[in-house]
């Protein structure tokens, strides 16, 4: 893994753990660092830069459209409930917003249903 990749990844989780997200864990999906919920992963770095993040479908055709200078997918991705981020573009309420999104839909119904997203500050 490459440094750039760290600091993406160290990004990521200092950001879900703010967002206060139970239950994550760091672990690997296709070589690259991941975050888990209860051993599902939920988001993953790609490549410098990309961040994997689960989605409903639905949500990703949305995002992608609203949003394409964050949000994209590439021919791998479609038909699939994951999009791709470009870290060095988005925000981190932005990017915070699709981590708690992304967990959510990986995380147990129980635990996703007892968790309760922070109020997002105003800009």
């Amino acid at each position: 893994m490459t440094g750039h990749q760290d600091t993406d990844f160290e990004r990521v989780t200092r950001l879900a753990k703010a967002a206060g997200l139970p239950e994550i864990a760091p672990g690997t999906s296709y070589g690259t660092a991941a975050l888990q919920v209860r051993g599902k992963m939920f988001v993953r770095i790609k490549e410098a830069g990309i961040l994997v993040v689960m989605c409903a479908i639905e949500e990703k055709a949305m995002l992608i459209e609203l949003a394409p200078e964050f949000y994209f997918e590439t021919d791998h991705y479609k038909g699939w409930p994951a999009m791709l981020v470009r870290l060095d573009v988005i925000g981190d309420r932005d990017l915070t917003q699709r981590l708690i999104a992304a967990w959510r839909q990986k995380a147990p119904k129980r635990l996703a249903a007892s968790f309760v997203a922070p109020a997002t500050p105003q800009p």
